[in-house]
């Protein structure tokens, strides 16, 4: 490797987004001056990024690098995997390769954006490999929680790559036909170099279970509430999932209402490409809530407690959609770690009207779409890799799934993180140097760096509000103070502040007087001092100098 990070007759590999986080999964390898994008992925912003909602991993790194840059291949449609591609793919000008329910999924995206005819994205049917560069590609249908999860056999002059993507063990899947164990060992036998793999549902000591047994559990769940109005609230992109319920409303009599503008895309994409082809036809709001209400099974999003999702907006009882005491939520869906509290309010609100909830604690409603231990364990029986490189989770799981893999034969583990630049292959594997990698969040219409001016003071308002002095040529103020927390004793802080300011003014000597940025500095001082006195926060305080 070059200096400049060039890759030499060598193979690396280098996470920008999705190694000691979940979501944001962008990741490339290296070969022979060569780079190759697998996922383009963001995720949402949480309490760190106030009014913030889409983060992304920082690209600086092959953005510098475009000329070497020879394709982006995608696993699957979900948004950590897919979401970024319309906010960077035009400006990459490389050629985007997916299986066909992805490829649509990201067409809409390009579509929305403006830029689909900026875009070459590339449809890959079949089990035939593709080139780019010294890369030759193959997808491997592995099952997921959405249509058409892949995993990437990625070949090279120097070792072949086995890229899991998101993945799971199912014997009853119900949509697509992933590889078997048979096909998995004959690329074990024919030999993998690294395993790069999900590592999100490591501590899970089960396996994930089965699509299956989910619509078995379904089905029991919907027959137990004859005569009351039943809304399943699940993640739209799993088509599994929604083939299940489709089935379950013919089974049970109710004619079958969609809530939420996420699951009519998936359901439309999924006839597109072939899935959902006896998917019952669904009925407006108005049409079902004058149904009998054991007549109705509604799907909805949101139960994830997304405020503005159909889910939130039933429970607060601003939707089409109506629920009364008796009737019932069957959550089949997991709660994402830092969901906790909004889902938790979305079913407090349902509670106060007396609706019955149903988790997946009560009864099979939901499995993962990631492998636990067992899962890992077979795959490594299966692939044995010399070298397995956990990816897609914090450090706590990739960690784990590194002393897992050791315990089952894996000769070697690296356990890296984004920006770790890693050489596979040839010699002795292991991390070669560190490169710049961050978060870029779209903040309004444009992206800017996550730990930028503009963030930062955002969140610093945010946790201890504003103050804000205006002075005029006679060296009067005004002081404005912004989400601190006085309420009653906010007019005695004003008037004593602007005491402060005045005093500190007065204190100012010589040429100080007359300087702008002295007196400003002063104001700001006494006005923040003041502030700190009153309700023992350090707000962000700003003077406003009047005049000339």
């Amino acid at each position: 490797m070059k200096k400049d990070f060039t890759p030499e007759k060598e193979l690396l590999f280098l996470a920008l987004g999705g190694s000691g986080e979940i979501g944001m999964n962008v990741n490339l390898y290296g070969c022979e001056g060569k780079w190759l994008m697998v996922d383009l992925g963001m995720t949402f912003g949480g309490n760190e990024y106030p009014g913030i909602e889409l983060v992304f991993a920082d690209p600086a790194f092959i953005e510098e690098r475009l000329r070497d840059l020879v394709g982006i291949v995608l696993t699957h449609g979900h948004e950590d995997h897919i979401g970024a591609v319309p906010y960077f793919a035009a400006d990459f000008g490389v050629p985007i390769y997916a299986t066909p329910f992805t490829a649509e999924l990201v067409l809409r995206k390009l579509e929305e954006a403006g830029i689909a005819d900026q875009v070459e994205l590339n449809i890959v049917e079949g089990p035939d490999s593709f080139a780019l560069g010294p890369f030759d590609i193959s997808y491997i249908p592995l099952a997921h929680s959405i249509a058409e999860g892949n995993a990437l056999l990625i070949e090279t002059p120097y070792g072949r790559v086995f890229h899991t993507g998101d993945w799971k063990l199912d014997d009853e899947p119900l949509i697509g036909e992933p590889a078997t164990a048979d096909e998995l060992t004959q690329l074990g036998d024919e030999g993998i170099l690294a395993l790069v793999c999900d590592s999100t549902n490591v501590f899970n000591p089960k396996a994930s279970g089965s699509e299956g047994d989910v619509a078995r559990g379904l089905l029991e769940e919907v027959r137990k509430h004859s005569g009351r109005r039943v809304l399943v609230t699940t993640f739209a992109s799993n088509v599994a999932r929604l083939q299940s319920l489709g089935e379950i409303a013919r089974a049970t009599g109710r004619q079958l209402c969609v809530a939420g503008r996420s699951l009519e895309r998936i359901i439309e994409v999924s006839k597109l490409s072939g899935y959902l082809t006896d998917f019952p036809p669904t009925i407006d709001f108005d049409t079902a809530m004058n149904l009998p209400r054991g007549d109705v099974l509604v799907i909805a999003t949101g139960g994830q407690g997304e405020p503005r999702a159909a889910l939130a907006r039933i429970a607060e009882d601003t939707h089409h959609v109506g629920l009364v005491e008796g009737d019932v939520v069957i959550f089949s869906s997991r709660q994402i770690p830092g969901n906790e509290l909004a889902i938790g309010a979305v079913m407090n609100r349902l509670a106060e009207r007396g609706v019955v909830m149903v988790t997946d604690r009560q009864s099979v409603t939901h499995v993962s779409g990631h492998p636990g231990r067992p899962e890992l364990e077979a795959l490594y029986s299966w692939i044995r890799p010399e070298i397995l490189l956990p990816v897609h989770g914090e450090l706590r799981h990739m960690a784990e799934q590194a002393r897992l893999g050791k315990a089952s034969g894996i000769p070697k583990q690296i356990v890296q993180k984004n920006g770790t630049i890693v050489r596979l292959a040839p010699g002795k594997p292991g991390k070669l140097a560190e490169v710049r990698s961050g978060r870029l969040v779209l903040d309004g219409d444009i992206i800017v760096p996550a730990d930028g001016d503009a963030i930062t003071m955002r969140r610093r308002m945010a946790r201890d509000g504003v103050v804000i002095v205006t002075l005029d040529l006679q060296g009067r103020a005004q002081v404005h103070g912004i989400g601190l927390p006085l309420d009653e004793d906010y007019g005695e802080f004003v008037r004593e502040a602007v005491s402060d300011v005045g005093d500190a003014l007065k204190r100012l000597k010589g040429g100080a007087r007359k300087d702008r940025e002295a007196v400003a500095e002063a104001a700001r001082l006494a006005a923040r001092r003041a502030a700190q006195r009153w309700c023992g926060k350090k707000p962000q305080t700003r003077v406003i100098l009047t005049g000339e």
